[in-house]
Order: C-alpha cells, then structure tokens, then sequence
C-alpha cells in the first residue's frame, strides 16, 4: 500500500500547473510538485518567524494539492470552489486510504482543518500558496513572459493575503 501511495504522489512532478498554460501561454510551467517544494520551504520558515506548529505547516503544506495526482491542477476558470472541494474531498481521502490507518487519520484532520481554513497553520498556509504563486509570477516575468498577463497573478496573491509578514514580501516581489 505505501508503494501505491509514495507512486502516487510522484505523479505530481508530471502535473504542469495548468494556470501559467492557460493565461500566460507558457509551453513547460512549473509542476504542481516544484510548486508544493519552494511553498513548503517558504511556510518552513514563515513559520518559525511567527512560532506556529511549524510541523504541522510541513505537512499541510506538502498535502495541501496532493489531491491534483488525481485530478490534475483544476483552474478556477473550469470548476466552482465548492465542485473543487468536494471532489479534492473524495480523492483526497481515496490516496491517503493507502497509508496505515493513524497516519491517514491524522493526515485527514491537517487536510481538513487546511480546507475549512481553521487555525493559525491553514491560514498561513493558504497565504503561502498565494505568496509562492505571485514569487512565481515575478520568476516568469523576469524570463521574459508577458508581465501584463501575468500582473493577474500578482493581484490575486495581494487580494487573499491579509497578514502583516506575507504582504511585505509581495510588496517586494512587485517593486523588485
């Protein structure tokens, strides 16, 4: 079963994250697995700097679009967040039913508290993701992409972070 389930998340290095496609036109985007790499480090170490469950960021953090193995990077364009949800619900629970029963449990709860957005950890977490997305943004348009396509990226990220720390960085990120 744990083959099943390390095989399945190795898929993630094979899904392109589909936005960068689909708005910005580039050909070979990052995967949903480099994504998940740099936010995990990003949230490792915002995390300390606020003295969260820096355990807990880590692994909600690497479970957080586990979901997309399965699914693939689903774009807010194609499918409603409710849809997404529930059908990140289902899968979700499908790929941790390969881990022993106490792990797949206590990971159960990190995904839904990361879903309903219940704690200090899920929120930072969700900030991380946009915060790591618009770092991406920038990445992209110093390599030359269309910086207009992409200040959409940029803007969502300043829409959906409200704390103090993560806004500080986007600020960076938009005048660098």
């Amino acid at each position: 079963m744990l083959f099943e389930f390390f095989y399945r998340v190795a898929e993630l290095k094979k899904i392109p994250r589909k936005g960068w496609q689909d708005k910005v036109g580039i050909l070979q985007p990052e995967s949903v697995a480099d994504h998940s790499y740099n936010m995990a480090i990003m949230a490792m170490v915002l995390s300390d700097l606020k003295g969260l469950d820096t355990q807990k960021i880590l692994k909600m953090s690497l479970l957080h679009d586990l979901a997309e193995s399965v699914i693939g990077d689903l774009t807010p364009d194609e499918i409603s967040r409710k849809d997404k949800a529930q059908l990140e619900n289902q899968t979700m629970a499908e790929i941790l039913s390969k881990l022993p029963i106490k792990i797949a449990h206590d990971y159960t709860i990190i995904w839904e508290e990361y879903q309903q957005g219940s704690s200090k950890e899920a929120s930072l977490v969700h900030e991380v993701d946009r915060l790591e997305m618009a770092l991406q943004a920038k990445k992209y348009i110093t390599e030359g992409y269309s910086s207009d396509k992409l200040q959409t990226f940029l803007k969502t990220a300043r829409e959906n972070v409200k704390s103090k720390e993560v806004q500080e960085i986007l600020d960076e990120i938009s005048y660098k």
